[in-house]
């Protein structure tokens, strides 16, 4: 029996508009990493015949397909931010399929063993406990005005709109209290911002 390699689980994690796509990116291109994000697995799940397609049809009923039978996400993301309870019920249901979709991923690198780093990130990394099968957690952060700016540029975000995301997510300093290493991705000179994930590799032992 071939002995499965050891590949080293990394989390990321953050505000809205730090970045973290940017360290994804280089981690990627530079060190070979296999990334995967949450959110992408949770759309996957989510399609039709996806593990998670039945109960969250059953969760909001007919009204939230369209015509091609997906899910419309406007209707249901106007819903979960009117009504809580439908936004906890949701996650009940897909923050643990997702966790195990991942967990069936880094199982699949380890058999393949062509790759010694899987990176995995959600904003939610912490609170859906998906930091239950990484190795260690990084925090990518940035200013509040820096976030903003880059929320309205590159997105086209209200004002309104980014104080109601800030707002429900963690604080900088939940972040850091959890998580083992953080990269200041303000700067708007990104080398700066590959120093320190270069840096941080080196130190945390997964180089």
């Amino acid at each position: 029996m071939t002995q499965s390699k050891k590949i080293k689980v990394l989390g990321i994690t953050g505000g809205v508009g730090a970045g973290k796509s940017t360290v994804l990116d280089y981690l990627k291109r530079r060190y070979g990493a296999r990334v995967l994000q949450c959110d992408e697995a949770a759309k996957i799940l989510q399609e039709p015949g996806g593990s998670c397609y039945r109960p969250v049809a059953e969760l909001f009923g007919e009204d939230v397909l369209g015509r091609d039978g997906r899910f419309d996400r406007g209707k249901i993301a106007a819903i979960v931010f009117t009504q809580e309870e439908f936004l906890e019920k949701l996650n009940a249901i897909v923050h643990p399929a997702v966790k195990k979709y991942v967990e069936e991923e880094i199982q699949k690198e380890r058999d393949l063993g062509e790759r010694s780093l899987f990176v995995v990130e959600a904003a939610l990394l912490l609170d859906a406990g998906y930091d239950s099968f990484c190795d260690e957690v990084w925090y990518i952060h940035a200013p509040e005005e820096v976030r903003r700016l880059r929320l309205k540029t590159s997105r086209g975000y209200s004002e309104e709109k980014i104080t109601r995301m800030m707002s429900a997510q963690r604080t900088e300093g939940y972040f850091r209290k959890y998580c083992q290493f953080a990269v200041d991705n303000s700067s708007d000179n990104v080398e700066n911002t590959y120093e320190q994930i270069d840096e941080g590799l080196k130190t945390h032992g997964f180089l």
